[in-house]
């Protein structure tokens, strides 16, 4: 069956997990993913908000990360795609006064295709009237336009609620993003087999926020149970993360990211449980690999031949538990020389999305590779998507 191939539609101030999990999710699922913006083409940036619950009465927001356009708005056909994907944020409030977008959306729409949409994302359909008379949730601040555009309104009980009415999925924050794209995918007429694994991420505080939840949510998409933890942390703490990012300067900025919420408890932790080990990059790898608790567990996850996919500076946690010696892998640049001291053999990453596997170990250098770096180890896993 052909590739199945997908619309982002963008815009400045989307909200960044919202842009960013489905987009890579997808194309570590084998789905073509074009993401585009009116006024904009490919190679163009947008800027993307970081917007999460704060101890006020409403969400806070800052900046993320850029995320870059690999298509032209102005260049789009219709009928090469199978579906489309509306990410929320800001961008939905100027986007729905768009009458390009709302024209391509009105398409998708009437021909049945399958559209997810997120947070405010429905304002968009709201404004191309593709809500009349259909059941859909969002953040519950857009409930009162969607009411008003003659849709079936769903009051989300959690963040994590999900709706499906025919052809179009709706959720109300990136939270439910697993069962929103796990919705999207089987619309696509795929279907998943192997997801019955167990994964374990070693989290840390200034970890790079992309990835942590790309990855954490791909695999919660694809039905693994997934569980976070952190040293000196238990289930239900968070970890502040960092956003990562590439701006001209001689290396990556760093800004402030999403509050990212572990699962499970370290201490007292059953590694044998799980079936691989996924280990972010940020900083956190800096402290974590001084913790002889971390490494034993790396240790382990290693000498049983279980898969460990470790991304970026997550490789300095590699290094410090004496587990490269004669394997083959690459790391952010900077990281280099932990990885040729270990002896190791390294791989440039280039391009910087490239990622590798060596037996029972999946390497990327930076969250821009997070499809290869999933989709390989799925292959460890032996979780696949078919369509």
């Amino acid at each position: 069956m052909a590739q199945r191939r997908v619309l982002l539609l963008c815009g400045d101030y989307m909200e960044d997990y919202e842009a960013m999990v489905p987009f890579q999710a997808l194309q570590a699922f084998g789905v073509s993913v074009d993401a585009v913006c009116p006024g904009k083409k490919a190679g163009d940036i947008c800027r993307t908000a970081i917007q999460q619950s704060s101890r006020h009465q409403f969400y806070s927001e800052s900046r993320g990360h850029n995320f870059a356009i690999n298509a032209t708005f102005d260049e789009i056909e219709f009928t090469k795609y199978d579906g489309l994907v509306i990410p929320g944020g800001r961008a939905p409030e100027y986007l729905a006064v768009n009458e390009a977008v709302l024209d391509l959306v009105g398409k998708f729409s009437n021909s049945g295709k399958p559209i997810a949409s997120i947070c405010h994302g429905q304002l968009i359909l709201a404004a191309a009237g593709s809500l009349k008379g259909r059941m859909c949730t969002a953040y519950p601040t857009v409930g009162p336009v969607l009411i008003a555009a003659g849709a079936h309104w769903v009051e989300p009980e959690t963040l994590l609620t999900c709706v499906v009415d025919g052809n179009i999925i709706t959720a109300p924050t990136y939270k439910g993003h697993p069962e929103f794209i796990r919705h999207f995918v089987k619309a696509l007429g795929g279907t998943i087999t192997g997801s019955d694994k167990r994964v374990l991420f070693l989290c840390g505080d200034y970890m790079e926020d992309y990835e942590v939840t790309v990855p954490f949510q791909s695999l919660q998409a694809l039905g693994c149970h997934v569980d976070a933890v952190c040293p000196k942390k238990k289930a239900g703490d968070t970890c502040p993360t960092a956003v990562h990012d590439f701006e001209g300067d001689q290396t990556y900025s760093e800004k402030p990211g999403h509050d990212f919420t572990l699962t499970a408890n370290f201490e007292g932790l059953d590694t044998s449980s799980y079936d691989a080990l996924v280990i972010p990059g940020g900083r956190a790898p800096e402290y974590l690999a001084l913790d002889k608790s971390v490494i034993a567990i790396v240790k382990k996850f290693m000498e049983t031949k279980k898969p460990v996919a470790s991304i970026c500076h997550g490789q300095q946690i590699l290094s410090a538990a004496d587990v490269l010696k004669g394997r083959k892998c690459t790391a952010y640049p900077a990281v280099k020389l932990n990885v040729v001291l270990s002896g190791a053999t390294w791989l440039e990453p280039d391009p910087i999305h490239r990622c590798f596997t060596d037996g029972n170990l999946v390497t990327g250098a930076a969250w821009p590779g997070h499809p290869e770096f999933i989709s390989q180890l799925m292959v460890l896993l032996g979780v696949q998507v078919a369509f």
